[in-house]
């Protein structure tokens, strides 16, 4: 049926956005239903592709509002949308939409999206970082999904990772195989959700953020390396052992807690 809509609409799929679109019932069922949303819920959708996942929600949910950065799909998402009255969609990239907007208006919603595989990381990190959402349900690329529920010492764990700790926690729920989607891309993907939970307060976010970041500058470097920002190699020697890490620990070995154990030290000695 969304095929048909697609053609009867002369739509042309644009690979600069990613564009993969959910076909499959069960699945957007699924979906909704691993995100939680209730009938007393606003819900932010980013990518209102086809409006396949976008009316699904609008059936359990108090109301939508649905961003798209493709004005072709106009006509599709009035057709297939149509019935449902609480669904706003907004033509407008959600990446330059007025971060303060957002934060105001969705900072108690239910975040749900099918995410183009080209963008995940930098939306998850702006919802994130902003305080956007008290939960995040995403359909993301599968290796994406691993590196979002990594642990130290492997491979997949990374700023993300850490960023996702400290504010929550992630889950898989499900993993989906490439042939959920029209078209059908090259690599398989996975539901993952992240529920706020303020674990780990520090005395300074945004110190813990620029120490989360600049410790997996360069991977392979240990944090001494890496930190130089905070002092010379004596001084950062000193933080570390005061905060009870390893002078010579790479970034990638560090918890969150460690994390953030580590900025409070740095902040407590800016103010000596």
């Amino acid at each position: 049926m969304i095929k048909d809509i697609l053609i009867k609409h002369g739509f042309h799929f644009n690979k600069k956005y990613g564009q993969n679109f959910i076909t499959d019932g069960n699945l957007l069922e699924s979906i909704v239903n691993d995100s939680g949303v209730t009938k007393d819920d606003l819900v932010l959708e980013i990518g209102a592709g086809a409006g396949t996942l976008s009316a699904k929600l609008a059936e359990k949910a108090k109301s939508v509002v649905s961003y798209e950065i493709d004005q072709n799909l106009r006509p599709v998402l009035a057709e297939t949308l149509s019935e449902y009255q609480n669904v706003e969609v907004r033509f407008i990239d959600f990446m330059k939409e007025d971060v303060e907007r957002l934060k105001t208006e969705f900072s108690n919603s239910v975040v749900v999206a099918n995410l183009p595989y080209y963008i995940t990381t930098p939306v998850i990190m702006r919802l994130l970082e902003n305080g956007i959402g008290k939960s995040i349900t995403v359909m993301v690329q599968k290796e994406v999904a691993d590196r979002l529920i990594a642990t130290p010492s492997v491979k997949d764990y990374g700023a993300i990772t850490v960023k996702v700790n400290l504010l929550g926690g992630a889950i898989i729920t499900r993993n989906v195989s490439r042939n959920m989607f029209y078209p059908i891309p090259n690599v398989d993907s996975a539901i993952i959700r992240i529920d706020k939970a303020e674990k780990y307060r520090g005395k300074d976010e945004k110190l813990t953020d620029d120490v989360v970041k600049k410790s997996f500058l360069m991977r392979r470097k240990t944090l001494i390396n890496n930190l130089g920002d905070y002092g010379n190699k004596q001084e950062l020697q000193a933080i570390l052992q005061e905060a009870g890490i390893d002078p010579l620990a790479r970034g990638e070995t560090l918890s969150a807690e460690d994390f953030v154990r580590l900025s409070d030290v740095i902040y407590d000695r800016k103010l000596r």
